[in-house]
């Protein structure tokens, strides 16, 4: 082997990486003392992206695509490095991969039970556990605050990040919507979005995207599962003093069916019957709102007849009185002759006023009257 093959064998000409794991976030390209030949051929792929570092400073980035290494394309290391123009040297620098893609299917969750405060009930020990997702969205923030100088860098090293930070939003959001935990439990899909929007801030931090977070289950201690047990019953059971007396039935039930043998376990069981007896009538006859049914009194509407102002419920034909009929009696418009009901003020077609009097004397006229009844004078 020549002097130029043994030189070219100790340069790199082609930069690429093909990740055959769905965990790793950053690969590190295996440089070793080999140099970069300057016009090397950089490949990245879709979801990659390509970070150069020059003796621990963050360089230039590339986003997907083939590169071919110039000083034109590497402006940051051009100016760490003092190249001249038209540099054609070869040259070292670490170079690191960082995966762009979704990692999806990520478990959160409490290792142990966390105290919640529940408006409720007080202090509350609980756990909870979910999925998330999340992406890298600015490789140069990630491997400046989160990364450091590892060959490879998997999901598994956030784990116990990324749970803490959920946990801790988690609870804050609870806080802050004032809801109780069962009303949570009930609103799990809404509260995973609230969660999520409170945490985007700090993953943005990092150079990271939350893409999607659920909370998938929030167990609460055993006595508040009882107790909201008891709540849905005391609901289906009509309230809380139907609940009472059933429970208390449910209890003289198991006393009657305890009591000794003999005689005097009859007695008591008979005494038991008839006080059961008793309690059932009360509750049964109640209905399931705890109120005795009401029928609905109809507000009956009447006006008075025309002749002898009996009041007559509004629809009848004829006064139940005096027999004078109760439909309204027609006149016709002293202007347009429409057809009106009598005592009519002013015609619906027309506006025209319906008093009429006369213009001589101001003696009031009846509808139709061609002439005044007092002067004589033409209406």
């Amino acid at each position: 082997m020549g002097l130029m093959d043994f030189i070219k064998g100790q340069l790199i000409e082609v930069i690429e990486w093909t990740d055959s794991t769905s965990d790793t976030i950053v690969y590190r390209f295996p440089v070793a003392n080999k140099e970069i030949k300057m016009g090397a051929m950089l490949t990245v792929r879709e979801s990659q992206a390509a970070v150069f570092v020059n003796e621990g400073v963050l360089a230039d980035v590339f986003y997907p695509g083939l590169y071919e290494l110039n000083t034109s394309n590497m402006p940051i290391l051009t100016k760490l490095k003092s190249w001249k123009y038209g540099f054609n040297s070869p040259f070292k620098a670490e170079i690191y991969f960082v995966n762009t893609k979704q990692f999806l299917d990520q478990k959160w969750g409490t290792q142990s039970p966390v105290m919640v405060k529940d408006p409720e009930f007080g202090q509350v020990r609980l756990g909870a556990r979910g999925k998330f997702s999340y992406r890298v969205v600015d490789p140069a923030k990630f491997m400046r605050e989160h990364f450091g100088t590892k060959a490879i860098y998997k999901t598994s090293e956030l784990e116990d990040t990324f749970r803490s930070y959920i946990v801790q939003y988690m609870k804050d959001t609870i806080a802050e919507s004032k809801l109780s935990l069962f009303d949570v439990q009930s609103q799990l899909i809404e509260f995973s979005v609230k969660v999520k929007d409170n945490i985007k801030e700090k993953f943005d931090q990092f150079g990271l995207e939350i893409v999607d977070l659920v909370v998938e289950d929030i167990s609460l201690p055993k006595n508040l599962e009882e107790a909201f047990d008891k709540g849905s019953s005391v609901g289906l059971m009509g309230g809380m003093d139907r609940y009472t007396k059933i429970r208390s039935l449910d209890a003289m039930n198991s006393a009657a069916e305890n009591e000794g043998g003999g005689f005097a376990g009859m007695g008591a069981g008979m005494g038991a019957g008839a006080a059961i007896g008793n309690m059932m009538g009360q509750v049964f006859s109640q209905n399931p709102q705890g109120q005795q049914n009401q029928q609905p009194v109809q507000n009956q509407q009447t006006s008075p007849c025309p002749k002898c102002n009996n009041p007559v419920q509004q629809g009848t034909k004829f006064c139940p009185n005096c027999g004078q009929s109760m439909m309204p009696q027609k006149a016709t418009c002293v202007k347009c002759n429409n057809e009106i009901n009598q005592g009519t003020k002013f015609c619906p077609e027309c506006g025209a006023s319906q008093d009429l009097s006369c213009s001589n004397c101001g003696t009031k006229l009846n509808p139709g009257t061609k002439f005044c009844p007092d002067c004589g004078n033409k209406a």
